[in-house]
C-alpha cells in the first residue's frame, strides 16, 4: 500500500468533490472513508486509475451520506408538523435509532462515534474533538463500524450506558459547539428518563439543565465569552436550575452514584450560589475527588486543579496541575488563570497568550487573546 500516493491524491479528490457541488466538511468525510476503503481494497486489488478509484468512491460515500441525512431531515419534519402528542408511552425513533446504533458487535466507543455521525449529525471533526483525537483516526473508527454493522440485522438494541454517553456528547456539542443540538439531546434524555428507572439517567438530565440553565449568560451580545464568575446570575433559568437541584436530589438519594450524578452536583453549587465569591469551593473539589475515582480522567483531574486552586489558593493549584500531562486540552488556559491568581502577571500573559494558539474555537480563541492583552496592558501601566 503505497500510503504517500493516498496523501498526494487526497487534495485533488477533495477538490473533485467540491466542484461537483459537495459541501467542504461532507466531501472531507467521503473522502476519509475512501482512503480507508483503499487500505483495504487495493494491497489485494489495486487500481489501474489510482485517482479516478478515489473520486468514484468518495463521490459514492458523499450520496450515502446526503441521502441518510435527507431522510433524517424529512423524518424530523413529519415529526415537527403532527399534532401535539398526549403523554408519551415509548420512545420516539430518534431515541430508538440511539439504541440501535448502540449495537452489542460494536465497542462503546466505536457505537457513540458512530451514532453521533449518522443520528447526531455531527461531522468527523467535531466528533474527532469531543473524543480529543485527530480526525483521521476517528474517520477510519467511524468507518470501521460502518463495516462492522453493515451486515448485521439490528434486533439487539446497546446498553444504556453507551445511549447516555452519546447524549451527553451530543449535549455538549450543540452546547458549545458549532451545532445547536442541546435542546434535543435534553428532550430525548427526558424520553428516556420516562421509560428507564435509573439514576445515572436521571443524573444526566440534571446535568444537562443545570448548564443549560446558564446558556443566555454565557456569551455577551458582541459574541465574546463570559466566563461563570463573570456571568449574569439574574439571566439564568431559576426553573431549569430548581428542577434538575430536584432531579439530582432525588437520584443521589438512591445511593448509586455515577459520573453524571457527580458531575451534575458540582454543577448544582455553582448554580446554587448566589455570587461567585460564595461559591463552596470546598464541596466542589470533594465532588471532583469522587468524579476522578468513577472515571480517572485526565479532564477531571485538570478540572479539579483548577478548583483547588479556588479553594486552597493558587499555589496549591498549580501544584495540582503540575502533576498532569501539558499536553492536554486546555491545561495552558488553566495554568494562565492559576499564575494571573498567583500575582504572576507576565507568566500568566504568555500562557494565555499560547492558549489561544491552541483553541479549539474561534470564542474560546479570542476570550484567552483579550486575557492576555488585558495583563499585558496592565503590565504597560
Amino acid at each position: 500500500m503505497n500510503e504517500a500516493l493516498l496523501r498526494s491524491l487526497t487534495p485533488s479528490v477533495l477538490a473533485v468533490l467540491v466542484r461537483r457541488g459537495a459541501d467542504f466538511a461532507a466531501a472531507e468525510d467521503a473522502v476519509q472513508d475512501a482512503l480507508v476503503e483503499a487500505i483495504r481494497v487495493w494491497p489485494a486489488d489495486p487500481p489501474r486509475d489510482a485517482k479516478g478509484w478515489l473520486v468514484t468512491v468518495a463521490w459514492r460515500r458523499f450520496l450515502d451520506a446526503t441521502r441518510a441525512e435527507a431522510a433524517r431531515r424529512r423524518r424530523e419534519d413529519l415529526v415537527d408538523q403532527e399534532p401535539a402528542p398526549g403523554p408519551a408511552t415509548t420512545v420516539d425513533d430518534t431515541l430508538q435509532l440511539y439504541f440501535l446504533c448502540a449495537h452489542p458487535s460494536l465497542t462503546p466507543s466505536s457505537a457513540v462515534a458512530l451514532t453521533l455521525r449518522a443520528v447526531g449529525g455531527l461531522t468527523t471533526r467535531q466528533i474527532a474533538q469531543a473524543y480529543l483525537v485527530p480526525e483521521a483516526t476517528m474517520a477510519q473508527r467511524i468507518s470501521r463500524a460502518k463495516r462492522t454493522v453493515s451486515n448485521v440485522r439490528f434486533d439487539r438494541p446497546g446498553d444504556v450506558a453507551t445511549v447516555l454517553r452519546v447524549l451527553y456528547l451530543v449535549f455538549n456539542e450543540g452546547y458549545s459547539g458549532d451545532v445547536d443540538l442541546a435542546a434535543e439531546a435534553i428532550r430525548l434524555t427526558r424520553q428516556l428518563a420516562a421509560v428507564i428507572d435509573h439514576p445515572e439517567v436521571a443524573g444526566l438530565l440534571a446535568l444537562m439543565l443545570l448548564h443549560h440553565a446558564r446558556r443566555a449568560a454565557r456569551t455577551a451580545p458582541d459574541g465574546s465569552l463570559v466566563p461563570l464568575a463573570e456571568q449574569d446570575r439574574g439571566r439564568w433559568d431559576t426553573e431549569s436550575i430548581a428542577e434538575g437541584i430536584a432531579i439530582l436530589q432525588a437520584a443521589l438519594a438512591r445511593d448509586r452514584l455515577g459520573e453524571f450524578q457527580a458531575q451534575a452536583a458540582i454543577a448544582a453549587l455553582h448554580a446554587d450560589a448566589p455570587t461567585a465569591e460564595e461559591t463552596d469551593w470546598v464541596q466542589i473539589v470533594e465532588w471532583y475527588d469522587e468524579l476522578a475515582g468513577l472515571t480517572d480522567s485526565p479532564v477531571v483531574r485538570l478540572n479539579r486543579a483548577v478548583a483547588v486552586g479556588e479553594a486552597d489558593g493558587a499555589r496549591a493549584g498549580l501544584a495540582a496541575l503540575a502533576a498532569l500531562d501539558p499536553s492536554l486540552p486546555r491545561h495552558t488556559a488553566a495554568a494562565a488563570y492559576l499564575h494571573e491568581r498567583d500575582g504572576d502577571l507576565v507568566t500568566a500573559a504568555r500562557l494565555y497568550a499560547e492558549a489561544a494558539r491552541k483553541a479549539p474555537n474561534l470564542a474560546e480563541r479570542d476570550h484567552l487573546t483579550r486575557q492576555a492583552a488585558r495583563l499585558n496592558t496592565r503590565g504597560c501601566h
